[in-house]
């Protein structure tokens, strides 16, 4: 190798003429690319969804795009990719540019997809950085109107009397509610049989014919049932109290310490996305998500509309990936 000091003369200026030229670059374009994340967005932004249309994730997700894509000055375009456990939509997010025009909804059901899957195909706490929440809400345990149930103290009750004898019922194996239902069974120190069903509708034909005593699902897909008065509610899953359900006691305040399900889904950009725009898109949301309007369309659907920061819904991925993961493991859940 040549030392610097003893190249030819020719060879030296052009060298360092090539390095002038790349710093001239450099610092030409860094003030174009401060200036277009300032001025973001200025298209249009896709939002894809793990989900199909007409769910309560797509709902939800359509009325923050409408009012984000007023506040932000263009039109949020949601694209459902179902399939593959979130892996069809978080692929055809991270094969677009990070640059704050593709986004992806991820969910309570992403940090279940981790442990459960062999392969995901995607890793979301390298590939996404996160940007905020959107909603958060809890599961319900429900049984059947006069039926021998009345509270949460006495099915309890008879799951210790009789162990396995219950059937409680949840949809899908590896569903965030048959999860908590494993979860349950732990952290209450009990043991009942759970039935998985396809749909919410499955259940409760189950609930109401008497193949089940219990069911486990959101306030969203039990409140016809529960208006209705074909079912009552007997406690909640969350840590404290919901605001769509201040009368319902948790399952924490009915002695089961330390049982904590609530389910969530937030806004991520692919991983390499500016900063700048992640703030952006933060303080747009905790705006939009504040709003009187939405707050009560989202409490319509029995759901909370909350933001938070980056970090608190980063953490909470991070978190809910570890405890889901361990409930799989103890349960003897097959990975997929």
């Amino acid at each position: 190798m040549i030392h610097p000091r003893t190249q030819r003369p020719g060879l030296l200026r052009r060298t360092l003429l090539r390095a002038a030229v790349s710093a001239l670059v450099l610092t030409s374009a860094a003030p174009a690319i401060v200036h277009a994340q300032e001025d973001y967005p200025s298209r249009e932004i896709t939002l894809v969804l793990p989900f199909g249309p007409g769910g309560i994730a797509d709902i939800t997700a359509r009325v923050v795009a409408e009012a984000l894509g007023r506040k932000l000055g263009k039109q949020i375009v949601i694209m459902n990719q179902p399939g593959a456990a979130g892996s069809v939509a978080a692929r055809a997010a991270l094969n677009a540019p990070a640059d704050g025009y593709t986004l992806a909804l991820l969910s309570n059901g992403t940090a279940i997809s981790v442990p459960l899957f062999e392969n995901l195909q995607f890793d979301p706490l390298k590939d996404f950085v996160p940007v905020s929440s959107l909603a958060y809400f809890d599961f319900v345990f429900v049984t059947k109107e006069g039926g021998a149930f009345k509270t949460l103290a006495d099915v309890l009750a008879a799951a210790k009397a009789k162990p396995g004898a219950l059937n409680v019922g949840t949809i899908n194996v590896g569903s965030s509610q048959n999860l908590a239902a494993e979860l349950f069974k732990s952290t209450a120190g009990v043991d009942f049989t759970i039935i998985p069903y396809k749909a919410t509708p499955d259940l409760l034909v189950a609930l109401l014919g008497g193949e089940l005593d219990v069911i486990i699902d959101s306030q969203t897909a039990l409140k016809a049932a529960l208006e209705q008065g074909q079912a009552t509610a007997l406690a909640s899953s969350g840590p404290t109290r919901s605001r769509l359900l201040p009368d319902l006691a948790t399952a924490q305040e009915q002695g089961v310490e330390g049982f904590d399900v609530t389910s969530w889904n937030a806004i991520f950009a692919p991983t390499g996305t500016p900063q700048l725009i992640v703030e952006k898109l933060n303080a747009a949301l905790t705006e939009v998500l504040a709003e009187p309007a939405i707050q009560e369309r989202f409490a319509d659907l029995g759901v909370e509309a909350r933001s938070s920061t980056p970090q608190e819904i980063g953490d909470r991925l991070a978190a809910d990936i570890e405890k889901w993961g361990a409930v799989i493991e103890k349960a003897g859940i097959p990975k997929q």
